[in-house]
């Protein structure tokens, strides 16, 4: 637990000095549009916390270098993979112009780093038609390109509210570590509670009072180790299912997916459009009902952001907690994801029609 602890208290110190600096390089790394269809906070708030992050995952693979020699080269390709996606993302949140398109093209290459370095390539799915198509190597690098891609850019998306992503890539990240120390995979063990540990620190600002962002940076960067652990764990253990990963990560991915699709084929507008009808900005706005619509005290605006993130944790929950638990049978790890896309789905249609079920709904009292 060495790795956890320190990696937790390295990057809350380090996110702690991002704050207490940012009046020096607040005119680049603060985040002033509070207007847009995805802005919900009511302050000006750094958003460079993936550099307090990357903070604590360097100072895990330092750690292991002096620990664990057998684990710190890999560790060090590891992190020297996610550079490319990092700082595209990093260089967004300071300059405000990198396109969705270098960012996505910045993680391809991590990706395409990670199958040259690390070995890091989808093997197998389970999934009829793929698998057979999967032992023509090139049709695996793409695949393993496009997933993580896509992983990273999930993050980034549900990114939006105090605590949504980062308690989500913790839940994530803590379950890799359980079933990576199941099978006896020392390296992704110890990645995953070194990513963990950078998130919880990071967190403790993040939620409930919104004191930093995570950022593009972060975002990307804890979307490609995610997804680059995933890989690795399924490649590396064949007792692991490849269902696994993918019902772990249910609730970033699909709501990706369905967010291209709800563009695209329902409003008619380009996939990487931005808008304010994702499932976690619905549930902000109709089911918080204990703060009214013109009350816009920055606390009472505050907290209503930090109480939107509960309910995604829990819908995260439902997709994290069967994967941990049929881990190696991909046959009920794949009912279980169908499970989770009708669930998704039958919320989503009843909040954006305003049939929200009662019991969701938390209703203020005087």
């Amino acid at each position: 637990m060495i790795y956890f602890a320190s990696c937790f208290l390295v990057g809350l110190l380090a996110t702690l000095l991002i704050m207490r600096s940012s009046m020096r390089h607040g005119h680049l790394s603060a985040d002033y549009d509070l207007s847009g269809p995805q802005k919900f906070h009511a302050r000006v708030v750094p958003r460079v916390g993936g550099a307090g992050v990357m903070a604590a995952v360097l100072a895990g693979a330092g750690i292991a270098q002096w620990r664990d020699a057998a684990v710190a080269p890999w560790l060090w390709l590891l992190i020297l993979c996610s550079l490319p996606a990092f700082i595209a993302g990093i260089t967004e949140d300071l300059t405000k112009n990198v396109s969705p398109r270098r960012r996505l093209l910045a993680a391809a290459v991590s990706s395409a780093l990670g199958i040259w370095l690390l070995d890091a390539a989808i093997g197998r799915t389970d999934i009829p038609g793929i698998d057979t198509a999967i032992r023509w190597l090139p049709f695996a690098w793409l695949l393993t390109v496009f997933v993580v891609t896509g992983v990273s850019n999930a993050i980034n998306i549900i990114d939006g509210f105090n605590g949504l992503a980062s308690m989500c890539v913790l839940m994530m990240v803590l379950a890799l570590a359980y079933v990576s120390f199941q099978v006896g995979d020392t390296f992704v063990f110890t990645a995953a509670l070194i990513t963990a540990g950078a998130v919880l620190g990071f967190f403790v600002w993040n939620f409930p009072a919104g004191l930093i962002f995570l950022g593009d940076g972060g975002a990307y960067l804890l979307g490609f180790l995610l997804a680059e652990l995933s890989i690795l764990l399924v490649h590396r253990n064949p007792g692991v299912s490849p269902m696994f990963p993918l019902l772990l990560c249910a609730y970033p991915v699909f709501e990706t997916i369905f967010t291209m699709y709800r563009r695209k084929f329902v409003r008619g507008v380009a996939t990487g459009a931005p808008d304010g009808i994702h499932l976690h900005t619905l549930i902000h706005r109709r089911l918080i009902r204990w703060t009214l619509e013109n009350n816009l005290e920055r606390r009472r605006l505050t907290r209503r952001n930090s109480m939107t993130s509960p309910y995604l944790w829990l819908l995260c929950l439902l997709s994290i907690i069967p994967s941990v638990l049929w881990w190696n049978s991909s046959a009920i790890l794949a009912w279980f994801l169908l499970v989770f896309v009708v669930v998704y789905v039958w919320l989503y249609s009843r909040i954006v029609r305003f049939k929200t079920p009662r019991w969701m709904v938390f209703r203020r009292t005087r």
